[in-house]
């Protein structure tokens, strides 16, 4: 029977190959990490998402299903990039705007663009939102007061962040400091920044507001209830202002802190003592009091973090860095 392969998700033979040799090996030494596999293909690999490299050189694959995973979004993030540049190259949201427009505009005296307009609703928000991000083509700057990114939400935007992103847009993101203490916001956050966002969490209040190409901007119509909806402004005058008000608050922010930098939480501590101690899921996740599922989530994770293809080298990764 022949073997499936990864060629219909863009992996070419030799970096197949290359890849199965380290699922065999687990881990390619330091010394000879280039001579195992050439250095080229070694980048191939770290490129497509499916091994990482480790600070002494050596390479580890990433988990089959996390492999397979990466490759998909890859395929999907090309496809959906050469249909969004064939949407733009036709000029279809213009040609649908002008029809929008030419419904509501006067016979005779075309209206006066407002310098402000007034966008009621979640919905309307989200869909001046998507208009602005398509249209970007310098810069996006973004503020969240909350410090929360819910996975709903994070769901509506990551195709928007990644189209942002896949066309060399810069992408500035200010968070408030409870992102530091959420698990999916902060993996969402790593997400972007691993695709070339600039993110910083911020310790001071922070004003709610999106600009794009310092051209337009949009706030809140009430910072107190951002459901109520947003003011959409295209003035020179008050966009310029809120880039400035902007760049004050980037300027008093912080880095995001990177996963592999970052001490475990003291959960994190008792779960990777109990990979060497408990011999079932079950076990381990009951001496912790907590359900099995989240046991695994977060052996999953910490696996991740670790670059450990498998637990027994968690648990010794973990070790070596005084994790447990």
């Amino acid at each position: 029977m022949t073997q499936p392969t990864l060629r219909f998700l863009g992996v070419g033979a030799r970096e197949e190959a290359a890849y199965r040799r380290l699922l065999r090996d687990g881990v390619t030494a330091p010394g000879r990490a280039v001579a195992d596999v050439r250095a080229q293909t070694a980048d191939q690999l770290v490129e497509l998402g499916i091994a990482t490299r480790a600070h002494t050189g050596a390479l580890r694959p990433v988990p089959p299903a996390r492999a397979v995973e990466r490759l998909i979004e890859r395929r999907l993030d090309r496809l959906r990039g050469e249909l969004e540049d064939a949407a733009e190259a036709e000029g279809i949201v213009d040609s649908l705007r002008a029809e929008r427009e030419a419904a509501t505009a006067a016979p005779s005296v075309p209206p006066q663009a407002p310098t402000v307009r007034r966008i009621e609703g979640m919905a309307a928000v989200r869909a001046v939102i998507d208009e602005l991000t398509f249209f970007a083509r310098t810069e996006s700057l973004t503020t969240n007061p909350k410090g929360i990114i819910t996975p709903e939400s994070a769901g509506h935007s990551r195709p928007v962040d990644l189209r942002v992103l896949r066309r060399g847009v810069r992408m500035r993101t200010l968070m408030a400091a409870p992102a530091l203490d959420d698990p999916s916001t902060l993996a969402y956050l790593r997400e972007l920044a691993a695709k070339g966002a600039e993110i910083r969490i911020s310790h001071l209040p922070l004003e709610r507001m999106i600009i794009c190409d310092r051209a337009a901007a949009l706030t809140p119509i009430d910072p107190a209830d951002t459901a109520k909806g947003a003011l959409l402004t295209r003035e020179p005058g008050l966009v310029a202002t809120l880039v400035t008000l902007f760049e004050r608050m980037w300027a008093t922010a912080q880095e995001l802190p990177t996963r592999d930098d970052e001490a475990p939480t003291e959960i994190e501590r008792r779960i990777l003592r109990t990979l060497c101690t408990a011999e079932k899921d079950e076990s381990g996740a009951r001496e912790l009091g907590i359900s099995v599922r989240t046991y695994r989530k977060h052996i999953a994770s910490l696996m991740t973090r670790l670059h450990a293809a498998n637990r027994f080298q968690a648990a010794l990764l973990a070790r070596e860095r005084g994790w447990c």
